[in-house]
Protein backbone atom coordinates (compact mmCIF):
# COMPACT_ATOMS: atom_id res chain seq x y z
CA UNK A 1 0.00 0.00 0.00
CA UNK A 2 1.62 3.40 -1.17
CA UNK A 3 2.43 5.81 2.04
CA UNK A 4 -1.03 7.87 2.42
CA UNK A 5 -0.29 11.71 2.28
CA UNK A 6 -3.01 14.10 2.30
CA UNK A 7 -4.24 16.47 -0.27
CA UNK A 8 -3.92 20.54 -0.28
CA UNK A 9 -3.30 23.93 -2.26
CA UNK A 10 -1.97 23.50 -5.56
CA UNK A 11 -3.38 19.74 -6.19
CA UNK A 12 -5.85 19.24 -8.87
CA UNK A 13 -8.35 17.59 -6.89
CA UNK A 14 -8.24 21.03 -4.52
CA UNK A 15 -9.37 22.80 -7.01
CA UNK A 16 -11.92 21.07 -9.09
CA UNK A 17 -13.41 18.62 -6.60
CA UNK A 18 -15.57 21.02 -4.46
CA UNK A 19 -17.31 22.51 -7.27
CA UNK A 20 -21.09 22.43 -7.52
CA UNK A 21 -20.85 21.11 -11.72
CA UNK A 22 -19.72 17.69 -10.59
CA UNK A 23 -23.48 17.38 -9.68
CA UNK A 24 -23.57 16.94 -13.37
CA UNK A 25 -21.94 13.98 -13.81
CA UNK A 26 -22.83 12.74 -10.38
CA UNK A 27 -25.63 10.49 -11.70
CA UNK A 28 -23.43 8.98 -14.69
CA UNK A 29 -21.08 7.59 -11.91
CA UNK A 30 -23.33 5.99 -10.21
CA UNK A 31 -24.97 4.17 -13.36
CA UNK A 32 -21.62 2.88 -14.11
CA UNK A 33 -20.34 1.66 -10.92
CA UNK A 34 -23.70 -0.40 -10.31
CA UNK A 35 -23.04 -1.72 -14.19
CA UNK A 36 -20.26 -3.40 -12.01
CA UNK A 37 -22.19 -6.53 -10.60
CA UNK A 38 -20.62 -6.59 -7.37
CA UNK A 39 -21.14 -2.74 -6.45
CA UNK A 40 -24.93 -3.34 -8.55
CA UNK A 41 -26.03 -5.84 -5.75
CA UNK A 42 -24.61 -4.23 -2.38
CA UNK A 43 -26.09 -1.05 -3.69
CA UNK A 44 -29.32 -2.80 -3.85
CA UNK A 45 -29.69 -4.33 -0.64
CA UNK A 46 -28.35 -1.76 1.39
CA UNK A 47 -28.61 1.85 -0.25
CA UNK A 48 -30.83 4.73 -0.10
CA UNK A 49 -30.48 5.98 -3.32
CA UNK A 50 -34.73 5.24 -3.92
CA UNK A 51 -36.07 6.63 -1.01
CA UNK A 52 -33.42 9.54 -0.13
CA UNK A 53 -31.59 9.93 -3.66
CA UNK A 54 -30.41 13.76 -2.69
CA UNK A 55 -29.63 12.75 0.40
CA UNK A 56 -27.88 9.58 -0.65
CA UNK A 57 -26.03 12.08 -3.11
CA UNK A 58 -25.04 14.70 -0.08
CA UNK A 59 -23.98 12.06 2.29
CA UNK A 60 -21.54 11.26 -0.39
CA UNK A 61 -20.25 14.54 -1.72
CA UNK A 62 -19.28 15.52 1.99
CA UNK A 63 -17.77 12.36 2.43
CA UNK A 64 -15.45 13.02 -1.28
CA UNK A 65 -15.11 16.43 0.54
CA UNK A 66 -13.63 14.96 3.41
CA UNK A 67 -11.07 12.72 1.29
CA UNK A 68 -9.88 16.12 -0.34
CA UNK A 69 -10.44 18.80 1.84
CA UNK A 70 -10.02 17.22 5.48
CA UNK A 71 -6.11 17.33 5.35
CA UNK A 72 -4.64 14.32 8.18
CA UNK A 73 -8.45 13.55 8.68
CA UNK A 74 -9.03 12.49 5.11
CA UNK A 75 -7.08 8.90 5.85
CA UNK A 76 -9.63 8.63 8.43
CA UNK A 77 -12.46 9.15 6.11
CA UNK A 78 -11.31 6.65 4.15
CA UNK A 79 -10.78 4.16 7.24
CA UNK A 80 -14.51 4.86 8.01
CA UNK A 81 -16.10 3.92 4.46
CA UNK A 82 -14.23 0.63 4.47
CA UNK A 83 -15.70 -0.20 8.15
CA UNK A 84 -18.84 1.07 7.04
CA UNK A 85 -19.10 -1.14 3.92
CA UNK A 86 -17.09 -4.01 5.31
CA UNK A 87 -20.35 -6.05 6.90
CA UNK A 88 -22.12 -5.55 3.33
CA UNK A 89 -22.41 -9.01 1.00
CA UNK A 90 -24.11 -11.54 0.39
CA UNK A 91 -25.37 -13.65 -2.74
CA UNK A 92 -26.85 -11.64 -5.91
CA UNK A 93 -30.09 -12.08 -8.47
CA UNK A 94 -28.03 -15.05 -10.18
CA UNK A 95 -26.17 -16.85 -7.27
CA UNK A 96 -23.34 -14.83 -7.38
CA UNK A 97 -21.59 -13.82 -4.16
CA UNK A 98 -20.71 -10.26 -3.45
CA UNK A 99 -18.80 -8.27 -0.71
CA UNK A 100 -18.48 -4.65 -1.45
CA UNK A 101 -15.11 -4.80 -0.44
CA UNK A 102 -14.37 -6.75 -3.20
CA UNK A 103 -11.12 -5.55 -4.32
CA UNK A 104 -11.85 -5.11 -7.94
CA UNK A 105 -15.05 -3.56 -7.25
CA UNK A 106 -13.92 -1.27 -4.72
CA UNK A 107 -10.98 -0.02 -7.23
CA UNK A 108 -14.20 0.46 -9.84
CA UNK A 109 -15.66 2.52 -7.53
CA UNK A 110 -12.99 4.69 -6.81
CA UNK A 111 -11.25 4.62 -10.27
CA UNK A 112 -14.40 5.63 -12.64
CA UNK A 113 -14.79 8.99 -10.72
CA UNK A 114 -11.10 9.64 -12.52
CA UNK A 115 -13.02 8.92 -15.92
CA UNK A 116 -15.62 11.08 -14.51
CA UNK A 117 -13.32 13.88 -13.71
CA UNK A 118 -12.05 13.45 -17.46
CA UNK A 119 -15.96 13.85 -19.34
CA UNK A 120 -16.51 16.43 -16.77
CA UNK A 121 -13.83 18.72 -18.24
CA UNK A 122 -14.54 17.62 -21.88
CA UNK A 123 -18.15 18.48 -21.80
CA UNK A 124 -18.55 21.68 -18.93
CA UNK A 125 -14.86 23.02 -18.88
CA UNK A 126 -11.46 23.29 -20.53
CA UNK A 127 -10.81 19.82 -21.60
CA UNK A 128 -7.39 18.36 -19.86
CA UNK A 129 -4.57 18.08 -21.54
CA UNK A 130 -2.66 15.02 -21.66
CA UNK A 131 0.11 15.94 -19.04
CA UNK A 132 -3.20 17.49 -16.82
CA UNK A 133 -4.82 13.80 -17.09
CA UNK A 134 -1.45 12.50 -15.90
CA UNK A 135 -0.90 14.45 -13.07
CA UNK A 136 -4.48 13.87 -11.79
CA UNK A 137 -4.24 10.95 -12.70
CA UNK A 138 -0.82 10.72 -10.49
CA UNK A 139 -3.07 12.46 -7.80
CA UNK A 140 -5.98 9.29 -8.24
CA UNK A 141 -3.76 6.95 -7.20
CA UNK A 142 -3.08 9.10 -4.17
CA UNK A 143 -6.64 8.98 -3.71
CA UNK A 144 -6.73 5.18 -3.52
CA UNK A 145 -4.25 5.13 -0.51
CA UNK A 146 -6.58 7.48 1.10
CA UNK A 147 -9.20 5.18 0.32
CA UNK A 148 -7.21 2.09 1.02
CA UNK A 149 -8.09 0.46 -2.73
CA UNK A 150 -5.20 -2.36 -2.98
CA UNK A 151 -2.87 -0.91 -5.00
CA UNK A 152 -2.11 -4.16 -7.07
CA UNK A 153 -6.41 -3.11 -8.44
CA UNK A 154 -4.58 0.39 -9.36
CA UNK A 155 -2.64 1.00 -13.12
CA UNK A 156 0.48 1.84 -12.84
CA UNK A 157 -0.26 5.36 -15.23
CA UNK A 158 -2.92 7.06 -17.46
CA UNK A 159 -2.46 4.65 -20.72
CA UNK A 160 -2.58 1.55 -18.57
CA UNK A 161 -5.41 2.81 -16.70
CA UNK A 162 -7.16 3.70 -20.43
CA UNK A 163 -6.48 0.07 -21.31
CA UNK A 164 -7.83 -0.76 -17.78
CA UNK A 165 -10.97 1.28 -17.99
CA UNK A 166 -11.87 -0.21 -21.53
CA UNK A 167 -11.18 -3.87 -20.18
CA UNK A 168 -13.63 -3.03 -17.31
CA UNK A 169 -16.42 -1.73 -20.24
CA UNK A 170 -16.32 -4.12 -22.46
CA UNK A 171 -16.03 -7.33 -20.06
CA UNK A 172 -16.98 -6.75 -16.80
CA UNK A 173 -19.95 -4.17 -16.86
CA UNK A 174 -23.60 -5.36 -17.53
CA UNK A 175 -26.90 -3.87 -18.01
CA UNK A 176 -27.50 -4.56 -14.36
CA UNK A 177 -31.52 -4.18 -13.18
CA UNK A 178 -29.48 -1.74 -10.18
CA UNK A 179 -28.13 0.40 -13.53
CA UNK A 180 -31.35 0.61 -14.91
CA UNK A 181 -32.89 1.48 -12.10
CA UNK A 182 -30.89 4.05 -10.96
CA UNK A 183 -31.54 6.07 -14.55
CA UNK A 184 -35.65 5.50 -13.65
CA UNK A 185 -34.75 7.18 -10.29
CA UNK A 186 -32.55 9.72 -11.78
CA UNK A 187 -35.61 10.65 -14.14
CA UNK A 188 -37.99 11.76 -11.50
CA UNK A 189 -35.32 13.48 -9.26
CA UNK A 190 -35.73 17.52 -8.78
CA UNK A 191 -33.03 19.83 -9.21
CA UNK A 192 -30.72 19.22 -5.98
CA UNK A 193 -31.86 21.35 -2.93
CA UNK A 194 -28.32 22.87 -2.25
CA UNK A 195 -27.57 23.94 -5.97
CA UNK A 196 -26.51 27.71 -6.48
CA UNK A 197 -29.42 29.85 -8.19
CA UNK A 198 -27.39 30.90 -10.69
CA UNK A 199 -26.55 26.90 -11.37
CA UNK A 200 -30.04 26.48 -10.83
CA UNK A 201 -31.19 28.19 -13.59
CA UNK A 202 -29.28 26.09 -15.99
CA UNK A 203 -31.11 23.18 -14.79
CA UNK A 204 -34.22 22.90 -17.02
CA UNK A 205 -32.95 24.58 -20.38
CA UNK A 206 -34.16 21.47 -22.63
CA UNK A 207 -37.42 21.99 -22.49
CA UNK A 208 -38.83 19.51 -19.75
CA UNK A 209 -38.47 18.94 -15.96
CA UNK A 210 -35.69 19.11 -14.05
CA UNK A 211 -35.84 15.07 -13.37
CA UNK A 212 -35.64 14.50 -17.54
CA UNK A 213 -32.89 17.02 -17.50
CA UNK A 214 -31.03 15.18 -15.07
CA UNK A 215 -31.39 11.89 -16.80
CA UNK A 216 -30.50 13.77 -20.11
CA UNK A 217 -27.54 14.78 -19.26
CA UNK A 218 -26.61 11.21 -17.30
CA UNK A 219 -26.72 9.90 -20.70
CA UNK A 220 -25.29 12.27 -22.42
CA UNK A 221 -22.45 12.16 -20.61
CA UNK A 222 -21.99 8.31 -20.68
CA UNK A 223 -18.92 7.11 -22.73
CA UNK A 224 -21.20 5.31 -25.41
CA UNK A 225 -19.88 2.08 -25.16
CA UNK A 226 -21.91 2.06 -21.80
CA UNK A 227 -25.26 3.36 -23.76
CA UNK A 228 -24.73 0.65 -25.78
CA UNK A 229 -24.79 -1.92 -23.41
CA UNK A 230 -27.73 -0.43 -21.56
CA UNK A 231 -29.37 -0.23 -24.18
CA UNK A 232 -29.75 3.79 -24.42
CA UNK A 233 -30.75 5.47 -27.46
CA UNK A 234 -28.38 8.93 -28.43
CA UNK A 235 -28.90 11.18 -31.14
CA UNK A 236 -26.23 13.83 -33.03
CA UNK A 237 -29.42 16.66 -32.00
CA UNK A 238 -28.87 15.70 -28.41
CA UNK A 239 -25.57 15.12 -28.78
CA UNK A 240 -25.31 18.82 -30.01
CA UNK A 241 -27.66 20.31 -27.08
CA UNK A 242 -25.59 19.06 -24.85
CA UNK A 243 -22.64 20.67 -26.00
CA UNK A 244 -24.46 24.22 -26.26
CA UNK A 245 -25.33 23.30 -22.37
CA UNK A 246 -21.86 22.33 -21.98
CA UNK A 247 -20.53 25.43 -23.44
CA UNK A 248 -22.78 27.67 -21.01
CA UNK A 249 -21.54 25.93 -17.80
CA UNK A 250 -18.24 26.21 -18.75
CA UNK A 251 -18.92 30.37 -19.07
CA UNK A 252 -20.42 30.64 -16.39
CA UNK A 253 -18.46 28.94 -13.64
CA UNK A 254 -14.95 30.72 -13.37
CA UNK A 255 -17.42 33.87 -13.06
CA UNK A 256 -19.51 32.65 -9.91
CA UNK A 257 -18.14 33.57 -6.65
CA UNK A 258 -15.77 31.03 -4.60
CA UNK A 259 -18.93 30.68 -2.02
CA UNK A 260 -21.43 29.49 -5.19
CA UNK A 261 -18.71 27.85 -7.36
CA UNK A 262 -17.51 25.25 -4.40
CA UNK A 263 -19.85 23.04 -1.87
CA UNK A 264 -19.79 23.97 1.97
CA UNK A 265 -16.71 22.03 2.93
CA UNK A 266 -14.44 22.73 -0.14
CA UNK A 267 -15.25 26.41 0.50
CA UNK A 268 -14.14 26.63 3.69
CA UNK A 269 -10.88 24.60 3.72
CA UNK A 270 -10.04 26.70 0.18
CA UNK A 271 -10.31 29.71 2.33
CA UNK A 272 -8.73 28.21 5.71
CA UNK A 273 -5.37 27.30 3.81
CA UNK A 274 -5.58 30.97 2.34
CA UNK A 275 -5.84 32.21 5.98
CA UNK A 276 -3.44 30.05 7.03
CA UNK A 277 -0.84 31.11 3.91
CA UNK A 278 -1.14 35.27 4.86
CA UNK A 279 -0.63 34.56 8.45
CA UNK A 280 2.74 32.71 7.80
CA UNK A 281 3.65 35.21 5.39
CA UNK A 282 2.79 37.85 8.03
CA UNK A 283 4.77 35.95 10.70
CA UNK A 284 8.04 35.36 8.32
CA UNK A 285 7.86 39.24 7.67
CA UNK A 286 7.89 40.09 11.34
Amino acid sequence: MMEVQPFGPGSMHWDTTGEYRNLLVAGSALVMQTMHPAVGAAVAEHSTYKDDPWGRLTRTLVSIQKWVYGGADGPAEGERLRRLHRPIGGVDELGRPYHALNGEAWAWVHLSLFERFVVLNRYFGTPFTVEQERRLYAESRQLGAILRVPERELPADLEAFWRYFDAMVADRLEAHPTALDVLSVLRGTPAPPGLPRPLRRLWTPVGAGSGEFNYFVTVGTLPSAVRRKLGLPWTAREERRLRHLGHAVAVLTPRLPERLRYMPIAYHARKAARGARRLERHLRSA
